[in-house]
C-alpha cells in the first residue's frame, strides 16, 4: 500500500468514529493550551473557584502556555495576575463572574496580559478602595484584550496605568465610572469597541501632567453616557482627554452623551477627524483650555447645545483647523444654566485658526462665532457655508482683539443678520456682509453672499 493511500485510510477511519474525531480536533485545537478543566475548575459551578484559578494563572505563567476557558460561568475573586497572562475562551459564553469582597483582575508590573474571547461580569459588586477597574493593570508593556465583554462594573470597566497595547472588539457596559480608562498611556490602541450605559464616562485617556501619549482612538461606538457625578464638563463625555499629546480620536459613532461627545483638554497636536457625533447634551467636539495644535477635519454633528469649540486663548488655546464639517440642530438649552456667550452655537473658535469648508445650519444662536472679547487672533473664516441660524457670523470687535478675514462665505437665511461685530454679547456693528468692515482695521470682510 502507497504511503498516501495508507494515510488517506487512517484518517477516514478516525472521523468515521465520532468520538475519536471530537478528540483528535480538540486535541489540535488546544495544542500549546492548558484546559482549565482539565486543571479542576467546573463550568457553572456555584462554589468560588479562586483557589483553583490562581494555581492555574501561575502554572500557565511559569510554562508560558495560553489557559482555553470552555463555556460555561466561573465565580472568582482576587486575582492578582502573574507575569504572563493568556487567557483564551469561548466568545460570549466563557464568563467569569465576579464574587465580591476585593477585586476580580488585577496586573501590577507582569509581562503581559492576553485575553480574548472571555465576558467579565461585575454583578455591580462592590470593589475595594485600592482598585480602579473590574480588569486593572498597571505598568504592563503588552496588554491585550480583544472580543471580550465587561459588564457590571462598580467603578471603571477596564482601568489601565501606564500601559502598552490594545483593547479592541470589545464591549463594555454598566460601568458605574467610565468604560476605558487609560492614564499615563504608553503606546495604547483603543479600536472597534462598543461602549455604552456608563454612568459617567465612556472612553478617557488622561495624564498626570501634559505629555505626549499618543493613544490612538478608532473605530468606536460610544453611547449613552451619562454625568452622574454631576459637573460641568468632568464627567458625561464620549471621548475624554486629557492633558495627553498626539492623540489621534478619528471614526467613532458617537451618541447620547450628558456633556460632550469628543472632548479634548489640554491636549496638544490632536487629530478629531471622521467621527459621527450625535445628541450630546453640552459642547459636541471640544477643544479646550491649554493646548497648541488641533485639527478637527471631516465630522458629522448632529444635535448639541454647541457644535465644535476651540476655545480658551486666554490660557494659551491656539493653533487650530476647524475644516469640511457639517454642524446642525444646537439647541439652546444646556446641562447647566449658561454663561453670557450662551448655547445655540454652531463652531467657535479665537486664535490662530483656519476655519474652511464647513456647512452649518440650524444654530439658534451664531453659525460661526469668532472670538470673545479680546480673545481673537489670526482667524481665517473662508468658504463656509451658514444657513438658518440666528446669526450667520458673530465677529468680535472688541479693543484688543486680533485679526480676522472672513471672505468667500455664503450666508442663507440667518435671521438676525449674516455678519456682525460684537463687543462681548452685544451687536455694535451693521451687516458686514453689505457694508464691509465699516473702518475696523482688523478685519477683512469681503467677497460674501449673503441672501
Amino acid at each position: 500500500m502507497r504511503r498516501r493511500q495508507f494515510l488517506a485510510g487512517g484518517l477516514f477511519t478516525i472521523l468515521s468514529r465520532p468520538s475519536m474525531a471530537a478528540n483528535l480536533l480538540q486535541d489540535i485545537a488546544l495544542r500549546g493550551s492548558l484546559d482549565a478543566t482539565e486543571a479542576g475548575i467546573r463550568p457553572d459551578a456555584l462554589d468560588d473557584q479562586s483557589k483553583i484559578f490562581a494555581k492555574l494563572l501561575a502554572a500557565a505563567s511559569k510554562s508560558n502556555q495560553e489557559i482555553f476557558l470552555p463555556a460555561g460561568e466561573y465565580r472568582i475573586s482576587n486575582m492578582t495576575l502573574p507575569q504572563r497572562v493568556r487567557i483564551h475562551g469561548v466568545p460570549g459564553a466563557s464568563r467569569i463572574i465576579y464574587g465580591g469582597e476585593g477585586h476580580l483582575f488585577a496586573a501590577d508590573d507582569t509581562e503581559l496580559v492576553e485575553i480574548e474571547g472571555v465576558v467579565f461580569d461585575g454583578a455591580n459588586r462592590g470593589l475595594n478602595d485600592h482598585s480602579q477597574g473590574l480588569i486593572e493593570g498597571r505598568r504592563v508593556p503588552r496588554f491585550i484584550l480583544s472580543n471580550c465583554e465587561i459588564i457590571g462594573s462598580e467603578k471603571n470597566g477596564v482601568s489601565l496605568e501606564g500601559c502598552a497595547g490594545r483593547i479592541e472588539k470589545s464591549t463594555i457596559s454598566g460601568a458605574g465610572v467610565a468604560g476605558i480608562r487609560s492614564v499615563e498611556g504608553a503606546g495604547m490602541a483603543i479600536s472597534d469597541n462598543d461602549v455604552h450605559d456608563c454612568a459617567n464616562g465612556g472612553i478617557l485617556v488622561h495624564r498626570w501632567q501634559e505629555a505626549h501619549d499618543g493613544t490612538m482612538i478608532t473605530g468606536n461606538r460610544v453611547s449613552r453616557v451619562a454625568a452622574k457625578n454631576g459637573g460641568t464638563g468632568q464627567f458625561g463625555n464620549g471621548i475624554n482627554v486629557f492633558r495627553g499629546n498626539d492623540v489621534i480620536a478619528s471614526g467613532n459613532q458617537v451618541s447620547d452623551c450628558a456633556f460632550s461627545a469628543i472632548r479634548f483638554n489640554s491636549a496638544s497636536d490632536a487629530q478629531i477627524i471622521n467621527n459621527n457625533c450625535k445628541n450630546s447634551g453640552e459642547t459636541a467636539i471640544y477643544s479646550e483650555f491649554k493646548f497648541e495644535g488641533s485639527i478637527i477635519s471631516g465630522n458629522v454633528v448632529d444635535g448639541a447645545a454647541n457644535g465644535i469649540s476651540v476655545a480658551n486663548f486666554n490660557e494659551g488655546g491656539r493653533l487650530s483647523i476647524v475644516a469640511n464639517n457639517i454642524v446642525r440642530n444646537m439647541k439652546l438649552d444646556g446641562p447647566y444654566p449658561a454663561d453670557s456667550a450662551g448655547f445655540g452655537i454652531g463652531i467657535a473658535v479665537e486664535a490662530d485658526t483656519s476655519v474652511s469648508g464647513n456647512v452649518i445650519e440650524n444654530a439658534p444662536s451664531i453659525g460661526l462665532n469668532i472670538g470673545w472679547g479680546p480673545y481673537m487672533r489670526d482667524v481665517s473664516a473662508v468658504g463656509n457655508i451658514i444657513r438658518k441660524c440666528g446669526e450667520g457670523i458673530a465677529v468680535t470687535v472688541v479693543e484688543g482683539a486680533g485679526k480676522a478675514v472672513i471672505n468667500s462665505n455664503v450666508l442663507s437665511e440667518n435671521i438676525k443678520g449674516a455678519i456682525l461685530g460684537h463687543r462681548w454679547a452685544d451687536v455694535v456693528t451693521r451687516d458686514m456682509a453689505t457694508s464691509g468692515n465699516q473702518g475696523i482695521a482688523t478685519l477683512t470682510v469681503e467677497h460674501n453672499q449673503a441672501a
